[in-house]
């Protein structure tokens, strides 16, 4: 059972609608089919984790949704009535709402009427502390807010009559409007240099390259715990959605001395809209240049087989679902038998077993790591400057040298290192 806040400021509603066949919708096509319930289970805890407190929820049925209410007349008078009757502050839809359902919807309660993309987008907001992560959400709230604008501001809309008032005008409908798309354009001007500067600063680093391993996972799954155990990151670890969003990078040596770089990012989660997906590339694109993925799942969570589908969907909306992959069965010390784990291992090709909280089961993470990483080697000559030495000693560190000839101002290595590793040096290959 979900622990519902007591203490916040607004009293909220919650609002689901049973429709005769109701799935999870991605980009790619696919779908997966989710119950009302575990849907509401989990905008519970995104109204707890945005802050507000849950006093109820209203659930109907319908066929499909009602064009102008989404629920229909009969339904938006009864929780009207409920609302005024319960002093409610704030209603949140499980559904994403069209503008003009929003519209009718609060005009109707007579208080604030927020979809599922609206609480999440309030929830990032809170959430993004670097200056990128912060541009990206306040791009997605307006590109969210633009639509919605319609009709808000009817009671100044262009006058009638008198001097200085005929002609075109503008209402401030369509000011607002303008100001806004003026606001959409800047910010996407600064992210864009933002995401120029992040891409110097990756050419810079991959001047000695590190293999990357990028930590995935449903949100809550326990990522930022892992990369703390790892690392000593000191990232924010709460058990809440969305408690980290901001990427965090920190280099870890394995046991056979090999450099890595792993990567928290933000959590995915079910029914996350695709512009959404699009709102905070800072952090997911740590996956798309990542050499190896570790999907962190809570495998003591009721639905872990929901959580892993939805992952890898979010995954392939990104082409990633074929870079190489390790399961991290994370949470066995809240599991009450093996069963789990003996079922994932048949179903996925590499599987570890691990407590991110107690440290368990590192040892085997870090030799999985290092055999993904090993998998893929290759035997090739590279000439390296001399005044090269950070790359001379990476491929001693990283790799087996098998010949070296030395001239006046480089040095032609044999080696077998990584595939990975071969394409970040292929400009000096022979």
């Amino acid at each position: 059972m979900i622990e519902v806040k007591q203490n916040a400021l607004e009293k909220t509603l919650l609002v689901g609608v049973d429709f005769s066949r109701r799935y999870l919708n991605h980009a790619n096509g696919h779908n997966v089919p989710i119950t009302l319930d575990e849907s509401l289970e989990e905008l519970v805890e995104l109204a707890n984790t945005a802050g507000v407190s849950v006093v109820g929820t209203s659930i109907s049925k319908r066929d499909k949704p009602d064009v102008s209410t989404f629920i229909g007349s009969g339904k938006v008078e009864e929780l009207a009535h409920k609302i005024e009757k319960e002093c409610i502050d704030l209603v949140v839809f499980d559904d994403d709402l069209s503008p003009t359902q929003q519209r009718q919807l609060q005009e109707s309660f007579k208080v604030k009427v927020v979809d599922r993309t609206g609480l999440i987008l309030d929830i990032f907001a809170q959430r993004a502390h670097s200056r990128e992560g912060k541009l990206e959400v306040e791009l997605a709230q307006l590109m969210y807010l633009l639509p919605r604008l319609t009709r808000m501001w009817t009671h100044l809309s262009r006058q009638n009559g008198g001097v200085g008032t005929r002609g075109p005008g503008e209402t401030q409908l369509e000011v607002d409007r303008r100001r806004v798309r003026e606001k959409i354009s800047r910010l996407k001007r600064d992210l864009k240099e933002s995401q120029q500067n992040r891409a110097t600063q990756r050419k810079k680093r991959q001047k000695i390259p590190i293999p990357t391993i990028a930590l995935v996972g449903y949100t809550n799954a326990g990522k930022s715990t892992l990369l703390n155990s790892l690392t000593n990151a000191e990232v924010l670890v709460d058990d809440q959605l969305f408690a980290t969003l901001d990427p965090t990078s920190r280099k870890v040596v394995l046991p056979n001395k090999q450099q890595v770089v792993f990567t928290d990012t933000v959590g995915f989660i079910r029914k996350l809209p695709h512009d959404l997906v699009e709102s905070f590339k800072a952090t997911l694109e740590e996956v798309v240049v990542a050499d190896i993925l570790v999907h962190v799942m809570d495998v003591s969570h009721p639905q872990a087989e929901e959580h892993f589908k939805s992952v890898q969907q979010v995954l392939k909306e990104l082409d990633c679902a074929d870079k190489p992959s390790i399961l991290a069965l994370n949470k066995i010390d809240q599991l009450e038998s093996n069963l789990p784990i003996l079922y994932w291992n048949k179903e996925f090709e590499h599987t570890v077993a691990i407590s991110g909280k107690d440290k368990i089961g590192f040892d085997q993470l870090f030799e999985k790591v290092e055999i993904l990483l090993q998998s893929s080697r290759e035997v090739v000559t590279l000439n390296i400057p001399l005044s090269r030495g950070d790359l001379i000693s990476h491929i001693y560190r990283e790799g087996k040298v098998i010949k070296t000839d030395y001239t006046d101002d480089a040095v032609a290595l044999t080696a077998e290192i990584s595939h990975v590793l071969a394409s970040k040096l292929s400009s000096f290959q022979i």
